[in-house]
């Protein structure tokens, strides 16, 4: 019998869980998005650059994950998921500090970097957090989350940018970050027993 959506919000650490991928797709996507028009309009980098430049952040996912296979070995699924949000910090802090045009590159990668191990070992470890038998129904509202956070945030941050400042940028990214921390905190905290 199929947990139905009620069933599955009220397995502890389900909404953490939901809101951890809701932020780190909403942070990967608008990333994507939204680098290239962040340098030009606010580092004035010429546009050809920057896009550029933006395209090195989906390098730093892709290189990541090919890292993040070799890091598995050693690490945890909570550990990379740790090491890429000190990763995905780090970035942002270049992005942000007014250092030139080659730290806010480096920034961006790190950014990329970081994202890298988040999405495979949050899927991976939905069966040691809530079990073999509810993993396929945790996971579908995960990928439901994903996906709204997908199409949500980066609009959202184009109206930021209209209205206020693309400087913002970094900031949005910085507060995506620490909401998807601390849910993935909580979400270690709900479902202990099971994952130890």
């Amino acid at each position: 019998e199929p947990l139905t959506l009620r069933q599955i919000f009220a397995i502890p650490g389900a909404k953490a869980v939901m809101v951890t991928f809701f932020c780190y797709c909403a942070l990967e996507q608008t990333a994507i998005l939204w680098a290239s028009s962040y340098l030009t309009l606010h580092r004035g980098v010429p546009p050809q650059t920057a896009a550029g430049f933006a395209s090195l952040f989906c390098i730093g996912i892709t290189v990541g994950r090919g890292a993040s296979g070799f890091l598995t070995m050693k690490l945890s699924d909570s550990q990379m998921i740790r090491l890429g949000e000190g990763v995905i910090a780090a970035g942002i802090a270049l992005v942000l500090l007014p250092l030139g045009q080659t730290v806010t590159l480096i920034g961006l990668i790190l950014v990329g970097l970081g994202c890298a191990p988040i999405y495979p070992c949050v899927i991976h470890s939905t069966p040691a957090h809530f079990g073999a038998e509810r993993s396929q129904a945790v996971i579908g509202v995960q990928m439901a989350s994903a996906y709204v956070g997908t199409c949500l945030m980066p609009p959202l941050f184009g109206l930021i940018a209209a209205h206020l400042s693309v400087a913002l940028f970094p900031v949005y990214l910085l507060a995506l970050l620490a909401c998807m921390t601390l849910m993935h905190e909580r979400l270690l905290r709900q479902t202990r027993p099971l994952s130890k």
